[in-house]
C-alpha cells in the first residue's frame, strides 16, 4: 500500500496539474474493490489488471481509456521467473516444485503459466503473495522454485538474481478505465493529459519514472484489444480445464 500511494501519486499530482482536475488516488484493497467502486462511481478512473478490467467491462459496462507503452507498444508478457542459478533449463523441470502466484483470482496467471506448457496441479505446492515484488523476492529468498512476474518486474530483479525460464505470448496492456457515467469532458481532459505524458523531457521523465520505470508513455485503447485475455481466461470463467 505504502508503495502504491507513492506510485499513484506522482501520477495524479501530475494529471491534475496538466488536466486542471482534481485528481486524487483512492487505494482498495483488492481488484474486485476497484471494479466495485469505479462501477458504482465512487471512483471515476481506475487502473485495473486485464482481467479486472474485463470483469468491470461485463458487470459495470466501463469503458476503456488508455494503457501505458513499454517500450512503444501497450502490451507486456507474463513470466516464469527462477533463481539466476538454479539447475531449472525448461517448463518440465518445474514439475513437482514449488511455485508462487500472485492473486487467487488472477485467472490470466494461471492461464499464461498452463499455456506455457505446465498444468497447476502438477506444482508440489503453490502459494498467492499478492504482489510481483513479493513473488521475486520469495524466489531469491528460496522459498520457492520459480514463481509468475510481470516482465517489467523480472527485469529489475535480473540484477539482483531473477531469471526467466519461459515467457507468455504479447498481452494488452493493464488499463486505466473510467465509470460509464463519466462527463464526456472530464473524459477528454483525462485522456489529453495521459497521451501528453511522454518520455523526452526531465518533468516527464521523472513522472513516468515514479509511477512506473518499464513504462515511456501512454495509448488510446479499445476494448477489442482484450479478446485475446478474454479468450484465455474462458476455461477458467467456467471452471473448465
Amino acid at each position: 500500500p505504502v508503495e502504491m500511494v507513492k506510485r499513484m501519486g506522482v501520477l495524479t499530482k501530475y494529471l491534475s496539474e496538466k488536466s486542471g482536475l482534481n485528481v486524487t488516488f483512492r487505494a482498495s484493497p483488492n481488484l474486485d474493490s476497484a471494479v466495485d467502486d469505479l462501477g458504482a462511481g465512487r471512483t471515476q478512473v481506475a487502473y485495473l489488471t486485464p482481467v479486472a478490467y474485463l470483469q468491470a467491462r461485463e458487470k459495470y459496462g466501463v469503458v476503456p481509456l488508455v494503457a501505458p507503452l513499454n517500450n512503444g507498444r501497450p502490451t507486456f508478457a507474463l513470466v516464469i521467473g527462477v533463481k539466476s542459478d538454479s539447475p531449472f533449463k525448461s517448463i518440465e523441470d518445474l514439475k513437482g516444485k514449488r511455485f508462487a502466484f500472485g492473486d487467487e483470482k488472477a485467472l490470466l496467471q494461471k492461464a499464461s503459466v498452463e499455456a506455457m506448457g505446465i498444468k497447476v496441479a502438477e506444482f508440489s505446492k503453490i502459494a498467492y503473495l499478492k504482489h510481483y515484488d513479493n513473488i521475486a523476492k520469495a524466489v531469491l529468498n528460496g522459498d520457492f522454485d520459480a514463481g509468475i512476474l510481470k516482465d517489467t518486474v523480472a527485469e529489475d530483479f535480473k540484477s539482483k538474481g531473477i531469471r526467466v525460464l519461459k515467457s507468455s505470448e504479447q498481452l494488452p496492456s493493464y488499463v486505466f478505465a473510467v465509470d460509464k457515467n463519466t462527463p464526456k469532458e472530464t473524459v477528454e481532459k483525462l485522456k489529453a493529459a495521459f497521451l501528453a505524458l511522454k518520455r523526452g523531457t526531465p518533468a516527464h521523465n521523472a513522472t513516468l519514472d515514479g509511477f512506473d520505470k518499464g513504462y515511456d508513455g501512454f495509448v488510446e485503447v479499445s476494448d477489442s484489444a482484450y479478446d485475446i485475455v478474454r479468450k484465455l481466461t474462458a476455461p477458467y470463467k467456467t471452471g473448465a480445464k
